[in-house]
């Protein structure tokens, strides 16, 4: 059975400080690392022997507005059936430069994944074989899932704040 220990151990055995930030949230082996990385780290992760990290079960973005230099976030989950062992990695990308390559040569379910994460949140996957909206329609332009807007409208008058815990 793996351990989280043992899988962060090999990861910094292999790519040492181009990986980073470890963490294990509710037990989820969580790390960090470039966009330049990305490739090199799940395609290790997934043809290692023991670890067999064989499934994606998702590509998302998080938008970090108040973040300088670190906007965005996308995000991997990876999963080992054989082990069943699942683990998180970050990467951290800035507002002026939201590229990061496609994982579509290694998962070819990453193809939907990487266009949604596009959709919402205009993350470019460079080398996508066909990246266009998914959800929304091609003439948008904007990403929904940006904090870009106000939550509320603040000229609604019909709102009664007490009703509202406030």
């Amino acid at each position: 059975m793996l351990t989280n220990e043992e899988v962060a151990q090999t990861i910094i055995n292999q790519f040492g400080e181009a990986v980073t930030d470890f963490d294990d949230p509710y037990d989820l082996l969580t790390c960090s690392t470039s966009r330049d990385q990305i490739v090199p780290l799940i395609t290790y992760l997934q043809g290692h022997q023991t670890f067999q990290f064989g499934f994606l079960t998702d590509i998302t973005a998080i938008h970090y507005p108040d973040s300088a230099g670190k906007e965005f976030c996308v995000v991997y989950h990876l999963h080992s059936l054989t082990n069943n062992f699942r683990l998180r990695i970050k990467v951290y990308l800035t507002a002026d430069d939201v590229h990061i390559p496609t994982m579509t040569p290694l998962f070819a379910g990453a193809n939907w994944m990487e266009r949604e994460t596009f959709d919402l949140f205009g993350i470019i996957f460079d080398g996508h074989p066909d990246l266009r909206r998914i959800l929304n329609m091609e003439e948008m332009d904007y990403f929904p899932m940006r904090k870009e807007y106000p939550l509320e409208d603040g000229t609604r008058e019909d709102k009664i704040d007490a009703l509202f815990g406030r």
